[in-house]
Protein backbone atom coordinates (compact mmCIF):
# COMPACT_ATOMS: atom_id res chain seq x y z
CA UNK A 1 0.00 0.00 0.00
CA UNK A 2 1.38 3.38 -1.00
CA UNK A 3 2.13 5.69 1.91
CA UNK A 4 3.40 9.25 2.00
CA UNK A 5 5.28 10.26 5.12
CA UNK A 6 5.96 13.95 5.65
CA UNK A 7 8.40 15.45 8.11
CA UNK A 8 10.29 18.64 8.84
CA UNK A 9 7.56 20.96 10.06
CA UNK A 10 7.78 22.93 13.26
CA UNK A 11 7.60 26.28 14.98
CA UNK A 12 9.91 28.98 13.66
CA UNK A 13 10.19 32.71 13.95
CA UNK A 14 9.36 34.92 11.01
CA UNK A 15 12.33 34.98 8.68
CA UNK A 16 13.33 31.46 9.60
CA UNK A 17 13.69 28.37 7.46
CA UNK A 18 12.58 24.76 7.38
CA UNK A 19 13.13 21.81 5.09
CA UNK A 20 10.08 19.64 4.55
CA UNK A 21 10.43 16.08 3.30
CA UNK A 22 7.95 13.58 1.93
CA UNK A 23 8.93 9.98 1.39
CA UNK A 24 6.78 7.70 -0.73
CA UNK A 25 6.89 4.13 0.47
CA UNK A 26 5.68 0.84 -0.92
CA UNK A 27 5.60 2.14 -4.47
CA UNK A 28 6.82 0.21 -7.47
CA UNK A 29 5.23 2.61 -9.92
CA UNK A 30 6.97 5.53 -11.50
CA UNK A 31 6.09 8.76 -9.77
CA UNK A 32 4.98 11.54 -12.08
CA UNK A 33 4.18 14.89 -10.46
CA UNK A 34 5.10 15.56 -6.84
CA UNK A 35 3.77 18.55 -5.00
CA UNK A 36 3.16 20.36 -1.76
CA UNK A 37 -0.18 21.83 -0.75
CA UNK A 38 -0.92 24.10 2.19
CA UNK A 39 -4.06 23.97 4.32
CA UNK A 40 -4.50 26.94 6.64
CA UNK A 41 -7.38 27.30 9.11
CA UNK A 42 -10.43 28.79 7.42
CA UNK A 43 -8.81 28.77 3.99
CA UNK A 44 -9.00 26.53 0.98
CA UNK A 45 -6.23 24.06 0.35
CA UNK A 46 -3.82 25.56 -2.15
CA UNK A 47 -1.02 24.20 -4.28
CA UNK A 48 2.21 25.78 -3.10
CA UNK A 49 4.77 24.08 -5.35
CA UNK A 50 4.95 21.22 -7.81
CA UNK A 51 7.70 19.38 -9.66
CA UNK A 52 7.21 17.12 -12.64
CA UNK A 53 9.13 14.00 -13.59
CA UNK A 54 11.07 16.17 -16.06
CA UNK A 55 11.93 18.57 -13.19
CA UNK A 56 9.70 21.40 -14.36
CA UNK A 57 8.57 23.40 -11.36
CA UNK A 58 5.61 25.53 -10.41
CA UNK A 59 5.27 27.93 -7.49
CA UNK A 60 2.32 29.94 -6.30
CA UNK A 61 3.15 33.64 -6.55
CA UNK A 62 3.24 34.19 -2.80
CA UNK A 63 6.23 31.86 -2.31
CA UNK A 64 8.31 32.57 -5.41
CA UNK A 65 11.89 33.36 -4.51
CA UNK A 66 11.50 31.93 -0.99
CA UNK A 67 10.53 28.27 -1.45
CA UNK A 68 12.36 25.64 -3.50
CA UNK A 69 10.97 22.24 -4.42
CA UNK A 70 13.21 19.34 -5.37
CA UNK A 71 13.00 15.57 -5.69
CA UNK A 72 15.19 12.53 -5.32
CA UNK A 73 13.81 9.85 -7.60
CA UNK A 74 16.13 7.17 -6.24
CA UNK A 75 14.70 7.78 -2.77
CA UNK A 76 11.10 8.47 -3.92
CA UNK A 77 11.27 11.66 -1.90
CA UNK A 78 10.24 15.25 -2.52
CA UNK A 79 11.56 18.19 -0.55
CA UNK A 80 10.41 21.73 0.05
CA UNK A 81 12.97 24.21 1.31
CA UNK A 82 11.09 27.10 2.86
CA UNK A 83 13.03 30.26 3.60
CA UNK A 84 12.16 33.75 4.81
CA UNK A 85 9.01 32.40 6.41
CA UNK A 86 6.14 34.77 7.02
CA UNK A 87 3.22 34.38 9.45
CA UNK A 88 0.90 33.86 6.48
CA UNK A 89 2.90 30.76 5.48
CA UNK A 90 1.58 28.84 8.46
CA UNK A 91 -0.53 25.78 7.88
CA UNK A 92 -0.52 22.05 7.40
CA UNK A 93 1.72 21.20 4.47
CA UNK A 94 0.52 18.12 2.64
CA UNK A 95 2.43 16.09 0.12
CA UNK A 96 0.72 14.89 -3.03
CA UNK A 97 2.08 12.58 -5.70
CA UNK A 98 0.61 11.33 -8.94
CA UNK A 99 1.19 7.84 -10.28
CA UNK A 100 -0.67 6.57 -13.33
CA UNK A 101 -3.22 9.37 -13.01
CA UNK A 102 -3.98 8.48 -9.40
CA UNK A 103 -3.25 11.04 -6.68
CA UNK A 104 -1.97 10.04 -3.29
CA UNK A 105 -1.92 12.25 -0.19
CA UNK A 106 0.06 12.37 2.99
CA UNK A 107 -1.34 13.56 6.30
CA UNK A 108 0.77 16.66 6.41
CA UNK A 109 3.37 18.34 8.55
CA UNK A 110 2.48 21.45 10.51
CA UNK A 111 4.33 24.72 10.00
CA UNK A 112 3.81 27.49 12.53
CA UNK A 113 5.42 30.90 12.14
CA UNK A 114 5.63 33.31 15.05
CA UNK A 115 5.87 37.03 14.36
Amino acid sequence: QVQLVESGGGLVQAGGSLRLSCAVTESELRIDDMGWYRQAPGKQRELVADISSSLSTYYVDSVKGRFTISRDNAMNTVYLQVNSLKPEDKGNYLCNVQMRNVHYWGRGTQVTVSS
